[in-house]
């Protein structure tokens, strides 16, 4: 085998108070095709601005390849990416996942999935969106010892996700700049209480312990100043009754709901409230998480 394509779900972080832990595979795909030549590197399907050795599923391939010893040698790679850049949607972290599972699957998958967590996680800092994007679901990560540890949890099938993606990015940098270095005591119990609830409501399929539990205290607060129209946008979210918070670090927003008419009833009001245009994407939940889709 010399041909490989992964494809790898988009994920959204955080869901409210679970900040730098939760993460929750979507129905968006990013594929990429690894190719093994002789010599050099080519990379298709993207800009121009990210066809070098710094682009992620390049880095991610040769830091797979480095851990277990072997060459890195020339490589094709393409790629066909349907999840946003730089909107909160885990667009980084699919392309270091699809990197770490090209480069073990074309070299005899030596390592396992944990091992490539590993890898991708020392690189990207957190596992929030990595460890749903390999495993798909819910997850609840951690770092331990440097080592991330993630856990899957239940999701009631009934939650429909809708994910309001901006025509503007946001870059996680900025979005970080803006959190401050410090929080009260206060702020911390409020997150871990809300955070646990979060995950048994999403469990229950409880639409009003969901919205209750998903307000936060950590980073909404700072980053929404960076998106035009937040405060509008969610106020019309919470009049449908559905369940609002960041997709990550935004600036996509994300409802969760079990109405399958939401859709409808926000962008008939949406264009009103905004001068911006906001892409409504209904999404499930991914349950596969990053599998290969072909290989040769």
């Amino acid at each position: 085998m010399n041909r490989v394509t992964i494809r790898v779900p988009a994920t959204t972080a955080n869901l409210g108070p679970g900040f730098d832990a939760f993460g929750c595979a979507l129905s968006l795909y990013t594929d990429v095709t690894f190719e093994e030549t002789e010599s050099g590197l080519e990379i298709t399907g993207c800009d121009e601005e990210f066809t070098g050795p710094d682009n992620l599923a390049y880095t991610s391939y040769c830091a797979v390849l480095n851990t277990m010893s072997e060459e890195v040698q020339g490589v094709k790679i393409h790629i066909d990416a349907h999840i946003p850049i730089c909107r909160g949607l885990g667009s980084s972290a699919a392309l270091l996942v699809a990197g770490a599972m090209g480069a073990n699957i074309l070299r005899g998958s030596k390592l396992s999935t944990q091992g490539l967590l590993n890898i991708t996680n020392a690189m990207e800092g957190h596992p929030d969106n990595l460890a749903p994007a390999f495993y798909g679901g819910l997850t609840a990560s951690m770092v331990d010892n440097g080592l991330p540890v993630s856990v899957s949890f239940p999701l009631h099938p009934d939650w429909e996700f809708l994910a309001l993606v901006p025509d503007f990015n946001l870059a996680t940098s900025l979005a970080r700049s803006v959190l401050p270095e410090q929080i009260n005591r206060a702020d911390a119990i409020y997150n871990i209480a809300h955070g646990a609830l979060v995950l048994k409501a999403l469990e229950l399929g409880d639409e009003k312990l969901l919205r209750s539990a998903m307000q936060d205290k950590l980073h909404q607060n700072y980053r929404k100043r960076l998106i035009p129209d937040y405060e509008k946008i969610e106020a019309l979210v919470r009049t449908t009754g559905a369940a609002f918070c960041l997709s990550g670090a935004g600036p996509t927003l994300l409802c969760i709901t079990q109405d399958e008419k939401l859709e409808q009833k926000l962008a008939k009001k949406l264009d009103s409230i905004t001068e911006k245009h906001w892409q409504l994407l209904p999404l499930h939940v991914d349950f596969h998480g990053a599998h290969v889709l072909a290989a040769e």
